[in-house]
């Protein structure tokens, strides 16, 4: 059981539709049955600890670097003010959402994205944020583990944060079938917790 307290502030990453439903563009298998309602009781219990709670969300334009259309991996995904980046109707939101991605830029993490011209990493405004709710503590859930959840994470750990990812309240999207076991191994290896 995770303790929350206010010096801890739980980063719920990216369960919009197109990740969390079935029908979005890049589901992730269980993102509705059990990643939402994970995540929802890790927020009740956070909020009742006096923990910050924040989200990330994509937030893409209609094209991008990050699209398969021009020139990346993903299909599209998350287009602002679509119903695919939109949270997950039963996603409970108890505080602010940080949108990455609003100019095209690349990344994964809810701390830092690139730009897609000159590849310069650019903050967002996710670390002083959680810097100016007094918290030390970060705990990280949400949709996908092996890529936005292992970022996010990572750049946690990276501005100073003791760090835990919770697996029950994430899931992989293994495009490669060993792609969450990895992230595990990475996280660790960097002073990550995952619990």
């Amino acid at each position: 059981m995770t303790r929350y307290d206010n010096n801890t502030a739980l980063v719920v990453v990216d369960v919009q539709n197109d990740f969390a439903d079935p029908s979005g563009s890049l589901y992730v298998a269980g993102g509705d049955t059990e990643v939402v309602p994970a995540v929802n009781r890790e927020v009740a219990e956070a909020v009742a600890a006096g923990s910050s709670v924040f989200y990330t969300q994509d937030w893409h334009p209609e094209r991008t670097p990050h699209f398969a259309i021009d020139g990346g991996i993903w299909p599209v995904h998350c287009v602002a003010g679509s119903k695919g980046a939109d949270f997950h109707p039963d996603l409970r939101v108890e505080g602010p959402s940080v949108r990455k991605g609003t100019n095209g830029e690349d990344g994964y993490s809810g701390f830092t994205m690139r730009d897609p011209a000159s590849g310069d990493t650019l903050p967002t405004p996710l670390a002083s944020m959680i810097r100016e709710a007094g918290c030390r503590r970060v705990v990280v859930v949400g949709l996908a583990l092996d890529y936005c959840v292992k970022d996010t994470a990572l750049d946690s750990k990276q501005e100073g944060f003791d760090t835990t990812v919770l697996l029950g309240a994430t899931a992989a999207v293994n495009l490669a079938p060993d792609d969450g076991d990895k992230a595990i191994e990475e996280l660790r290896q960097v002073g990550v917790k995952v619990a």
